[in-house]
This record gives structure tokens, sequence and C-alpha cells, in this order.
């Protein structure tokens, strides 16, 4: 562990993730991975959790990092594939699939974008003693695509496509992923949105009404801005 100028704590943990690692992590640090990660959204969640199909390989066995993302993947001449970019999908959208897929495969971390609720980290990653780390704005899949030195495997690429594939990645320095949430369901983006709630009524103190108030326009945050 080392922290650089911003007195961030940087993380640079083996995957599959341990337990004792688990324990090391706090909301707001920076994470590196090293090892073999697996790639799984809709399509691959679908087939598991839905359909119940097994997962295509043993990921107990494998790793238990889930990276949700699309890979920007290319055939070579031999017929393997490379990687060069890897763009991060909201995790939101796979809430209702967690549970059952924490259960099947033994997942023990998520990586995404733009963090879970609250309650999911709650009631459904603190149970199984996971974690979730977020990729780093816009714009970095260039970036968290060096740290991919090898593609292990590609399963359900025809039935899927490449995009929805499950992909077993081998990485090495994956990041920066940022942590949003720890072992005991404490979240940044949570904490920093009570933060910010905080202060916020008083950037309205001494303004005018709003103008189109007739129309729908408001200054309570609780109603919608139309």
């Amino acid at each position: 562990m080392a922290t650089d100028g911003t007195g961030l704590r940087k993380l640079r943990l083996a995957a599959p993730v341990s337990d004792e690692d688990l324990k090391r992590i706090r909301p707001g640090d920076i994470v590196y991975l090293d090892g073999v990660i697996y790639t799984g959204r809709e399509g691959v969640y679908r087939k598991v959790v839905t359909e119940g199909a097994d997962p295509p390989v043993d990921l107990q066995g494998v790793s238990n990092v889930n990276f949700h993302c699309s890979p920007a993947a290319a055939v070579q001449d031999d017929g393997s594939y490379r990687i060069g970019a890897v763009t991060a999908t909201a995790s939101f959208r796979f809430s209702h699939a967690l549970p059952t897929w924490f259960e099947k495969t033994g997942c023990k971390m998520v990586i995404g974008k733009g963090g879970m609720s609250p309650k999911d980290y709650r009631e459904t990653f603190v149970p199984v003693g996971a974690v979730y780390l977020t990729t780093v704005g816009y714009g970095t899949g260039a970036l968290l695509g060096r740290g991919i030195r090898e593609v292990v495997a590609a399963h359900w690429i025809e039935e899927l496509g490449i995009a929805q594939a499950m992909w077993i990645l081998r990485v090495e320095k994956f990041g920066p992923l940022i942590a949003d949430s720890d072992l005991a369901g404490n979240s940044l983006f949570e904490s920093q949105n009570a933060a910010i709630n905080e202060r916020i009524e008083s950037l309205y103190r001494g303004l005018k009404l709003p103008a189109l108030r007739r129309h729908g326009e408001t200054d309570d945050k609780t109603e919608e801005l139309i």
C-alpha cells in the first residue's frame, strides 16, 4: 500500500482477490489488479441468472473478479484475440441479478461504472463479503486496455457477440480503479452525496423564486424539475 501527493491510498492486489485483501479496501482507495479477471454483462447474466445455464467455465476456480464491460477485441492472424481497450458499463442495471450471480459464481469483487445503491451494498454485497470498484471517468478504455496482458479464453462469442461474451483476461497493474464500497457496505458516492446535500440549500438563499414556476420549474430538490 502507498499514498500519492493527494493523500489517496493506492493498493495493488492479486486477482482472484483474497479475503485479507478485501478487508484492506476502503471507499476512495485507488486499486490496481494483477492476475485473472473475467467479463460478464447482460448476455452472460441472462444466460446464467435468467435462463439458469451454468457458467461456461468453473468461475470459482478461475477468478472472483467480475468486470461489467465491453471489450474492443480484434482477431489476429493466428486466430487469437487481442483487446486494446475495455469500456465499463453501468452496473446498477444488474442489481436484480447479483444475488443469484454471487451464489452461482462466488464473485467477491465487481468492477463497473457508476456504483450501486446503498441498499444493494447492504443487502447484496455485505452478506457475501463482496466489494465494488468503479472505473475512473469516461474515455479511460484505452488506459485500462494497457493493463490486459493476455486473453486467456473467450466464451459464448458466436451466441452473444464480442461485446456480450465472457472474456477471461490476464491483467497486470490493471487500473486505476476507485473503491466505492467496502465489506461493511460503506459507499464513497453515498458519503459524498450526503456531504453535498448538507449545504445545497445554502446555494439557493437570497435567490429570486423560479421565473418559470407556473411551468413547473422549482427550487425544491424533492420535486421533479421540468
